[in-house]
């Protein structure tokens, strides 16, 4: 039977979890690791008001050998965010004072590019656009099973470490639309566009297969990992925003292309322009 949580724990159950931690120190010593190439051990930041949650939590993600500190508030969380490079931010939604989606968006607006895993009771396809929309790259309904909390840091964190292309690659679509995959710049009419780290990488497998159909499946698990094959339903969300930053009219796309019922291609580069587009180890 795979743990889960969904009622709080008493104290004497508590102060067993926080005993079995036993990682006071933790908290000082990443600060001076070095993560480097080693996705085992990773920096990740819980922002939880639930005290019993975030210990339980933190003993799985701490048993994967991660470096795991806390924060109890949004702006605790926000402060140690801007300080500290984190792999990964587990951010809860329903926070005292500065709630999860006004960190979200904090964060963003000031060029944080850190994974967040979106944690929150509220479970609705309107409640995660909303945090998508925000900035989250994944999203997590409570109760959860602690095991599937390890397995999408996992693949946030295998997504974070994605290699840069080899060398420099100014891509010029058509005179609206520049794509420059090596600066992760992308220009629209002129104008520079930000593109949060999970539509930076499905325009970059997009424009990688520029012509040919990525299916419903293929395009999640390049983008998300394997993990994700099936949820079409992030697909359609990040395409849909995707639309919005590099369309003039969204609603009759150029670039991103619909194949009905099977999935989406990138219009076709003129030969010059495919040759430019650098394929990734």
């Amino acid at each position: 039977m795979r743990e889960t949580f969904s009622q709080p724990l008493d104290l004497l159950v508590l102060t067993r979890v926080i005993s079995l931690v036993g990682v006071l120190s933790v908290a000082s010593d990443w600060r001076n690791a070095s993560l480097g190439n080693e996705i085992g051990m990773a920096k990740i930041l819980i922002v939880e008001d639930d005290v019993a949650l975030a210990a339980v939590a933190k003993k799985w993600l701490e048993s994967s050998r991660h470096f795991v500190e806390e924060a109890r508030t949004g702006t605790d969380g926000l402060a140690l965010m801007k300080h500290y490079d984190f792999d990964v931010v587990v951010l809860d939604i329903g926070l005292p004072g500065i709630d999860g989606i006004e960190v979200l968006k904090q964060f963003r607006s000031r060029g944080g590019k850190a994974p967040i895993l979106v944690v929150t009771a509220k479970g609705t396809i309107f409640d995660k656009e909303v945090g998508y929309a925000a900035g989250a790259d994944d999203y997590l309904t409570k109760p959860f099973a602690f095991a599937e909390l390890l397995v999408r840091t996992k693949a946030l964190l295998r997504r974070s470490f994605m290699p840069s292309p080899t060398r420099k690659t100014e891509i010029i679509v058509d005179d609206e639309l520049t794509i420059d995959f090596s600066k992760r710049e992308v220009w629209v009419r002129g104008e520079k566009v930000t593109l949060r780290p999970t539509e930076y990488r499905l325009l970059y497998h997009l424009v990688n297969n520029a012509g040919r159909l990525m299916t419903h499946d293929t395009l999640p698990s390049k983008v998300w990992g394997h993990e994700y094959r099936d949820e079409s339903h992030y697909l359609r969300l990040y395409i849909t925003y995707l639309r919005q930053k590099l369309e003039r009219d969204p609603a009759h796309p150029k670039y991103i292309l619909t194949e009905r019922g099977v999935g989406y291609r990138f219009c076709e580069l003129e030969p010059e322009a495919k040759d430019e587009v650098v394929a990734q180890p």
